[in-house]
């Protein structure tokens, strides 16, 4: 027998890409169960099987970087702060953090496949009576508009946002004057490709090309470094609330008229702001 839950909870990290780099991702979680049905006529009952699945992903990889261990220049070690990742391919990039702000996985690459396999592995590692076997499928959310890829850390955060590099990928919308604007949201979407926003309160400013952030949180000392260019550095922090606003600013400083920005974070949710300039 088969049980199965769709659209369950869903998945936001960021991992490093062997080509892009640091990518923000949001997946939907899918999950089935196999097994044999007890006397009450159930395998499992949904009310145990959801919470179980979410509390394990919410304590595992959610909200963590992934980190291909056996990808080309990538190097783990330990440091005061708790790990210390550094890559060389595509880019440079140095994170350091607690151990909980990581995943690390024994790949050359992470894939959507491999890291459903692998929750299902951990899962199995202590199943529930009667479940035999278990199958975590993972899914982009399907998005034929405008959408970005971002990565950041919200030090405020009293949950595991406060992570240093985790991140999300978001449906982006601008209307102008009341109507859609596919060709502005396209547009300011692509500005935000694979992208680490930063909080300025928290940029250390050297003298070189790289941009450094540091805090630290309730969970312990963050600091990331990475190119300047794969930065964009806001005057206040990474929420949604804030990425909303800033851009409606930001767009209607820029485009004039009167602005609606609708910033989503990761899957189904976000935040709408609305600015006016006139040219």
């Amino acid at each position: 027998m088969t049980l199965f839950v769709n659209a369950l909870t869903q998945l936001d990290a960021s991992f490093w890409d062997n080509e892009r780099g640091l990518v923000g991702a949001s997946w939907h979680v899918d999950v089935t169960l196999d097994g044999e049905l007890g006397d009450d006529g159930m395998l499992f009952d949904f009310g145990e099987v959801k919470p179980w699945v979410k509390r394990h992903i919410d304590g595992e990889s959610d909200h963590t970087l992934l980190v291909p261990t056996l990808a080309p220049g990538v190097v783990v070690s330990e440091c005061a702060e708790g790990l210390c990742v550094q890559t060389t391919h595509p880019w440079p990039m140095e994170v350091r953090a607690p151990r909980q702000a990581f995943t690390l996985l024994p790949w050359p690459a992470i894939t959507t496949a491999r890291l459903g396999e692998y929750i299902s592995e951990q899962l199995m590692k202590r199943p529930p009576a009667r479940v035999t076997a278990i199958d975590i499928h993972l899914a982009e959310e399907q998005i034929d508009s405008a959408h970005y890829t971002y990565t950041h850390g919200l030090k405020q955060h009293a949950g595991n946002c406060q992570r240093i590099a985790h991140g999300h990928r978001s449906r982006f919308y601008v209307w102008r004057d009341g109507e859609l604007d596919n060709e502005l949201s396209l547009q300011w979407a692509h500005g935000l490709q694979d992208i680490y926003l930063a909080d300025q309160a928290d940029v250390i400013q050297p003298e070189d090309d790289f941009c450094r952030v540091a805090y630290t949180s309730a969970q312990g000392h963050f600091r990331i470094k990475l190119p300047r260019e794969r930065v964009m550095i806001m005057p206040m922090t990474s929420t949604v609330e804030n990425i909303a606003r800033w851009l409606a600013d930001r767009i209607a400083a820029l485009h004039g008229g009167h602005i609606r920005v609708q910033a989503f974070e990761g899957i189904g949710k976000g935040a709408v702001a609305e600015a006016e300039h006139t040219l």
